[in-house]
C-alpha cells in the first residue's frame, strides 16, 4: 500500500492544529494550565513544526503566489490590529479609568465617600454572602479599592462556607458584612451610601451626640410628617451620630454629652434662663445650630449679639421666578451663592430653598472676634419686608431692603483652649421631611452639623439617587409616536430608496 506523503503531512498538520487549539481552550476554560493542557500544546506545536519541515517546497510555492502575498499582508495587518487592541486592553486593565456621563455621577463615588476611603488607616473587609454575581457591586467595590487598598472585598458562598456565615450571623442570601478589628457591621443594602456608612461606623471610635431642644414648639426629630425632622435624624444616625431630644429646663442646662445643640425653629421664645444656659454652653466651647423663623421671637437675642450676629425682623421675598421651575413661589427664596466656608464648599452650583425665611447677617463686619462668615446669599431679585399684608407683595423702597440678602451665618471663636462654634439660619423648614431632599437642602444641614462637630471628613455632598426621567404622554401623543415610528418614518425611508434607485436605473 503506497502512502501519499502529501496527504500524510496534511493530516499531521490538522492533528497538530486540533491538539494545540484543544489545549488552549481547556486552559482558558479551567483558568489554569494543567499537565494535560501543556502536553496538548507541546504535542500540537511539535506536529505543526514537523508538517511544515517536510513541506517546505509546497509552503515556498504557496507564498510566492500573488494571492498568497495579498493574503499574508491581510493576515499581518489583522495580527497588528489585534496586537494593538490587546496592548490597549492591557494598559486599560492596569490603569483603570472610567468616564461617568450621568448627570448625578451615579457611577462615580461621591466626594464624601472618596474622602472617607482615602483617610482609612485600618484594614476593612467586606464579605458579600451570595451565590449570584453582582457586576455593579464588583465595580463599586473596585472604585473603593482604587482609592485605598486597605479596603478588601470577598464574595462568599454561604452554603459552601456555612461556618463563616454562622460566624457573622448571616441570616439571608445577599447580605453583606463589613468587619475591622473584631468589630462587625451588617449593611442594610449594598449601595454606596451603605458602604460609606459602614466605613464610618468601623473607623469612628467615639460616637458624638446631636441634641435637639424641645419645649417651645420646635420641629421634632420623632415627627415623620411633612414638618418633622425624622429624615435628618435618620441621616445623622447613618453618619454615626446619636440624636436625642432635650428640654433645657428639666435638664437644668445643656447635657454634657451634647456635642452639638440644635434649636430647630422655636415658635415660642426660650426663657431668659434657657438663653443664659445656651450662652454658658458656648462659653465653655459648645457648638450651637440655631434655626429661627420669621414672625417669631426665639429669645436668643442675647446669644446672637454676643456672637456678632444680627437676625432681621422681616420676611424675605424672591421675585426672580426661578422657583417656579421647582413648584415654589416668591415666599421661598432660593440660594446658589455661598460664602467661603467648609459648610458650603461642595454646594457651589447647587441650589437650596428656604420657605418663609428671615435675614441673618454679620452685625459688624469690622470685628474679627468671633470670625463670622455669611453663608447664604439670595438672588438680586429678592428683598426683605418687615411685614406681609394681603395676598400680593411688591417692593416698597421706603421700608423694604433690596437683595442679595444673607440668610445664614457661621461663627467660631476660641474659648480658652476650646473652639466654640455657632451656625444661625433664618429658616427651619428647609430641613423638614418635605424639603430636605430638594437639591442641596439636606447636604447643607448635615454639613453644618459636621462642621460644628469638627468632623471635617463628613463635610461633602452625599451620594445621590438617580433622577426619574420617565416621560408621560397623553393617548393622542402615544398614537402620534406610533404613527411616526411605525408608519411615516419607515415610509419616507422606502420612498427615498425607490427615488435613488429610479435615478440610478
Amino acid at each position: 500500500m503506497k502512502i501519499n506523503r502529501k496527504e500524510l503531512f496534511k493530516s499531521i498538520s490538522y492533528a497538530g492544529l486540533a491538539m494545540a487549539v484543544a489545549g488552549y481552550l481547556r486552559s482558558s476554560i479551567e483558568e489554569t494550565l494543567s499537565p494535560l493542557d501543556m502536553g496538548l500544546l507541546i504535542a500540537g506545536g511539535a506536529l505543526l513544526v514537523l508538517a511544515a519541515a517536510f513541506n517546505l517546497g509546497a509552503l515556498k510555492a504557496f507564498f510566492t503566489k500573488r494571492s498568497s502575498r495579498l493574503g499574508a499582508n491581510t493576515i499581518v495587518g489583522s495580527v497588528a490590529v489585534l496586537a494593538i487592541l490587546s496592548a490597549a486592553n492591557v494598559l486599560a486593565f492596569r490603569h483603570d479609568k472610567r468616564l461617568d456621563m450621568t448627570t448625578e455621577k451615579l457611577y462615580s463615588l461621591s466626594d464624601q465617600s472618596k474622602r472617607i476611603a482615602a483617610g482609612l488607616n485600618r484594614d476593612v473587609d467586606f464579605l458579600y454572602f451570595s451565590k449570584d454575581a453582582s457586576t455593579r457591586l464588583d465595580e463599586l467595590m473596585a472604585e473603593y479599592r482604587t482609592i485605598n487598598r486597605r479596603i478588601r472585598f470577598q464574595r462568599v458562598d454561604p452554603v459552601a462556607q456555612l461556618p463563616l456565615a454562622r460566624q457573622y450571623n448571616v441570616r439571608q442570601m445577599g447580605e453583606m458584612v463589613a468587619t475591622s478589628n473584631n468589630h462587625t457591621v451588617h449593611l442594610q443594602d449594598t449601595q454606596e451610601q451603605d458602604i460609606t456608612n459602614a466605613l464610618l461606623q468601623l473607623t469612628h471610635d467615639t460616637v458624638k451626640t446631636v441634641c435637639f431642644v424641645t419645649g417651645h414648639g420646635e420641629k421634632s426629630i420623632d415627627d415623620s410628617g411633612n414638618d418633622g425632622y425624622s429624615a435628618v435624624k435618620d441621616a445623622l444616625t447613618k453618619e454615626t451620630y446619636q440624636t436625642k431630644a432635650v428640654n433645657l429646663v428639666t435638664a437644668d442646662g445643656v447635657p454634657p454629652e451634647c456635642t452639638v445643640l440644635v434649636i430647630p425653629g422655636p415658635t415660642k421664645a426660650l426663657f431668659p434662663q434657657e438663653a443664659a444656659m445656651v450662652g454658658k454652653y458656648l462659653a465653655n466651647g459648645g457648638k450651637l445650630f440655631a434655626l429661627v423663623d420669621p414672625d417669631t421671637d426665639s429669645g436668643l437675642d442675647s446669644v446672637f449679639q454676643a456672637w456678632n450676629v444680627k437676625v432681621g425682623d422681616n420676611t424675605v421675598i424672591d421675585a426672580s421666578g426661578v422657583g417656579r421651575l421647582f413648584g415654589t413661589g416668591p415666599a421661598v427664596p432660593l440660594v446658589h451663592d455661598y460664602g467661603d466656608s467648609p459648610i458650603t464648599q461642595g454646594l457651589q452650583g447647587t441650589m437650596t430653598f428656604y420657605p418663609l425665611a428671615r435675614t441673618v447677617e454679620v452685625a459688624d463686619k469690622s470685628k474679627t472676634d468671633p470670625v463670622d462668615i455669611e453663608l447664604l446669599k439670595t438672588l438680586s431679585a429678592s428683598w426683605a419686608t418687615p411685614k406681609i399684608t394681603g395676598t400680593t407683595v411688591s417692593f416698597d423702597p421706603k421700608k423694604d431692603t433690596r437683595g442679595p440678602l444673607s440668610l445664614g451665618v457661621s461663627a467660631d471663636r476660641k474659648e480658652g483652649s476650646k473652639d466654640a462654634r455657632l451656625v444661625a439660619i433664618g429658616n427651619s423648614l428647609f430641613a423638614t421631611n418635605h424639603w430636605e431632599r430638594l437639591q442641596g437642602n439636606g447636604d447643607l444641614f448635615l454639613n453644618a452639623i459636621s462642621w460644628l462637630a469638627q468632623d471635617q471628613d463628613l463635610i461633602s455632598i452625599r451620594p445621590k439617587n438617580p433622577t426619574s426621567r420617565q416621560v408621560t404622554m397623553t393617548e393622542s401623543q402615544q398614537r402620534m409616536l406610533t404613527w411616526l415610528s411605525l408608519g411615516i418614518l419607515p415610509g419616507l425611508v422606502v420612498i427615498a430608496g425607490i427615488g435613488i434607485w429610479w435615478r440610478r436605473r
